[in-house]
């Protein structure tokens, strides 16, 4: 594919790295994951997109087709969902939602009258 000169999105540049950069984020996000325990759905299912990123770009060489087979856009649409998912996943890394809540909710706080 020939080298584009905009991506026709207000606020969005053309990446002339995109693929590698790509590359880098969902390693970064595997790894991110892999951290989390086993059984958190978050993470079964978002290491799975992520290597199915990942197999599309090492499988798919001409970009406008890996656009086609990404389905959400171009490439530095993707690249930016990438980096929101990364972003994510590090919060809820610290955030621990899987470990539960530190106290028990209040006596009637889920009742409606």
């Amino acid at each position: 594919m020939a080298s584009k000169i905009s991506t026709g999105l207000v606020g969005i540049a053309v990446e002339a790295n995109a693929r590698h950069k790509l590359k880098l984020l969902y390693e970064n996000l595997v790894t991110v994951v892999s951290r989390m325990p086993s059984n958190t759905s978050y993470r079964t299912y978002t290491e799975e997109f992520a290597n199915q990123q990942l197999h599309k770009l090492d499988t798919i060489k001409d970009d406008a087709e890996l656009e086609s087979a990404f389905g959400t856009g171009q490439l530095e649409e993707v690249l930016l969902q990438a980096k929101s998912e990364l972003r994510l996943a590090r919060k809820l890394e610290t955030w621990k939602p899987w470990e539960g809540s530190a106290t028990q909710p209040p006596t009637g706080q889920w009742d409606w009258p």
